[in-house]
């Protein structure tokens, strides 16, 4: 790969890279030298409190609705989640592959291509979310009665997601701008653009719902200011950049080869995404057979997994972008350092955190109901998953560290046999015999899933270990 090289004794950069020392150093991460762990860690803690303060906001829309506009209203905004989850899913895969380019090409100091790759990433995001706005502001109703959507919640379903799609672009372009900040180490601005988003949409929520009265029209609309918020925060950030990952109006177009490799990366992880989100359906049905208590437990408890998934992604994505940047650079020993480092931290944070869960499980579970065969149902779950969380962690590192050298295609087929088809499998097979029709036993697929295609991901890294990264460190 072309670029600048380092000398190995100093750690300097010997050649290339002039526009790319110009851009704000105050906000980026060199992760191609220097100390490992803390780098990592002043990477994914922005991430971190990203994730608890989206679930936070997401916390008080749906409190806010369902305080303030009633239980039908409540309803229709919750019916939508996994929908919109499945929908926007494969669009945000695709900017896992801008943040895989842009970071490779910035660790090999090749300022062209890096700028290639922003204007092609900025303008696939805007498109794509485009096209999601028309194909779901269209078929939003007939998707709502297609997942059979009670009648009585229909129509309130329906303006709500209708609405909720208008915010698409500014979805997209924000995750597409962030992806390119995430690739040179810069996790902290889109935490603050988030929190000034997130703000602004819950003061809106309250102001709709409450005193205009628009119910589920109000927290929509909010929804959409917040994003366009956050998205416009995000251009204006780019735009004022001096290096090579600066956004120059003039210069937008599509240059088709980044096209290709962006969507080569980002297609399978958003493919991935979305078949988990229908073995997800398929799961939930399943608990949906034990009852409203269950059902209610479950809920409850998936709530509370959430906060350390999203502790354990930031690792993900601290290994996806640090592996990017130093296989660009050639550094491939660094890449194992990398991997071992995020894993320590991974499986440090689910573990603490998992063990925090079972201990103040109950307590935690009292804040979404106070009846006690709903909080007993609640800790069934999260007695098996949350003290089996590390095992996710790990098998999202190992598919963290093969997409950063390139690899997405592998890792998706391995994710969707192991933790999709084997989970199905598992559950159908379990559901034939009396003797093991249970919720636990629902719940024992995912650490089982978990742990098998862990293995497989580690497995298929010693191949790409052996086959392309020492073979490219002895090209070097």
């Amino acid at each position: 790969m072309d670029g600048g090289k380092f000398c190995e004794g100093c750690g300097e950069e010997l050649t290339g890279g002039a526009m790319l020392t110009q851009s704000n150093k105050k906000y980026e991460i060199d992760m191609c030298k220097g100390l490992i762990l803390p780098k990592m860690l002043l990477f994914a803690i922005p991430l971190v409190f990203s994730g608890v303060l989206q679930l936070l906001f997401n916390t008080a829309d749906v409190v806010v609705v369902g305080r303030f506009a009633g239980d039908n209203s409540l309803a229709a905004v919750g019916s939508n989640g996994s929908l919109v989850g499945m929908l926007t899913n494969l669009f945000i895969g695709l900017s896992i592959g801008t943040n895989v380019l842009a970071a490779r090409y910035y660790g090999a100091k090749d300022e062209e291509e890096l700028k290639r790759t922003v204007h092609t990433s900025m303008l696939l995001g805007l498109g794509g979310g485009l096209i999601l706005m028309v194909v779901g502001m269209s078929c939003a109703r007939s998707l709502l009665i297609l997942m059979r959507t009670p009648e009585e919640v229909l129509g309130l379903a329906t303006l709500y997601l209708v609405i909720y799609f208008l915010s698409m672009p500014a979805l997209m372009v924000y995750n597409f701008g962030s992806a390119v900040l995430r690739a040179v180490g810069d996790t902290r601005r889109p935490l603050f653009y988030l929190v000034a988003a997130g703000a602004v949409n819950v003061l809106l929520n309250l102001f709709f719902v409450i005193n205009l009265r628009l119910d589920v029209a109000g927290v929509a609309i909010a929804t959409v200011i917040s994003q366009c918020i956050s998205a416009l925060l995000v251009v204006r950030c780019l735009l004022r950049e001096k290096g090579a990952i600066r956004l120059v109006p003039s210069e937008l177009k599509v240059s088709p080869d980044k096209l290709i490799q962006i969507m080569k990366i980002g297609v399978p992880a958003g493919l991935q995404g979305v078949v988990f989100s229908i073995s997800n359906v398929v799961i939930q049905s399943s608990v949906n057979s034990f009852g409203a208590v269950v059902m209610a437990g479950n809920s409850a408890a998936m709530n509370i997994e959430l906060y350390v998934y999203f502790a354990q992604n930031a690792f993900y994505q601290a290994i996806l972008s640090f592996t990017s940047q130093n296989y660009g650079a050639g550094r491939i020993g660094r890449i194992y350092k990398v991997l071992k480092r995020g894993l320590l931290c991974s499986v440090t944070v689910g573990g603490v955190m998992g063990a925090l869960c079972i201990i103040f499980g109950r307590t935690l579970l009292g804040i979404y109901s106070t009846s006690e065969n709903v909080i007993e149902a609640g800790m069934s779950r999260i007695w098996i998953l949350c003290g089996t969380y590390t095992l996710c962690g790990v098998m999202d590192d190992m598919v963290g560290a093969i997409r950063g050298v390139g690899y997405s295609v592998l890792p998706m087929t391995v994710s969707l046999i192991g933790s999709c088809v084997l989970r199905i499998a598992w559950v159908a097979a379990a559901f034939q015999i009396d003797a093991f029709r249970s919720v636990t036993t629902v719940y024992l697929s995912y650490p089982v899933s978990w742990m098998l295609t862990a293995g497989a991901h580690v497995l298929c890294f010693r191949w790409i270990a052996r086959h392309k990264l020492l073979p490219h460190k002895l090209q070097r």
